[in-house]
């Protein structure tokens, strides 16, 4: 089968990777969180921590596993987050006075102070990208309508 075989019914019937919209997704992923990398480097911060601090500078004291939801991950997947994000000395974990189960996390003062420096971060990815506030609105809004209707499709 030649390449025009598999074009033939268009793009949503093709097998050929750049018609691939998952590869589209994961390559702009790719790069963009490549982007990230030296503005995070600064603050000794990988990517996946960033995301857990913006959270926890957004809301504030809050249990892990509301946390887990927020970033739309499991908790196998967060506890090892926090647990280097507390050896780092930026957050605290402990158990809910209501419920032992429960486990609250929350940034310490030094994780506080990165805020600052931190806040830097978003206009420094766009002036690296080159893409103006209207576009980048623009994109999240259709990626989150995206997220949400594969969201609906993965679980009708």
């Amino acid at each position: 089968m030649t390449n025009e075989d598999h074009t033939a019914t268009g793009p949503e019937g093709s097998l050929l990777l750049d018609d691939q919209l998952c590869f589209a997704l994961y390559a702009a992923q790719r790069a963009v969180t490549s982007s990230y990398r030296p503005l995070l480097d600064e603050l000794g911060l990988t990517y996946p921590q960033y995301l857990v601090l913006l959270v926890l500078w957004e809301r504030g004291e809050i249990a892990v596993k509301e946390l887990a939801t927020a970033l739309r991950l499991d908790y196998g997947t967060v506890s090892p987050l926090l647990k280097r994000l507390e050896a780092a000395g930026l957050v605290r974990r402990e158990r809910a006075a209501h419920d032992e189960r429960s486990v609250l996390v929350a940034c310490t003062g030094r994780g506080e102070e990165l805020r600052e420096r931190a806040a830097c971060v978003p206009g420094a990815l766009l002036a690296a990208t080159g893409l103006e506030a209207p576009e980048v609105a623009r994109l999240r809004e259709e990626l989150w309508r995206l997220a949400a209707k594969a969201e609906a499709a993965a679980h009708p």
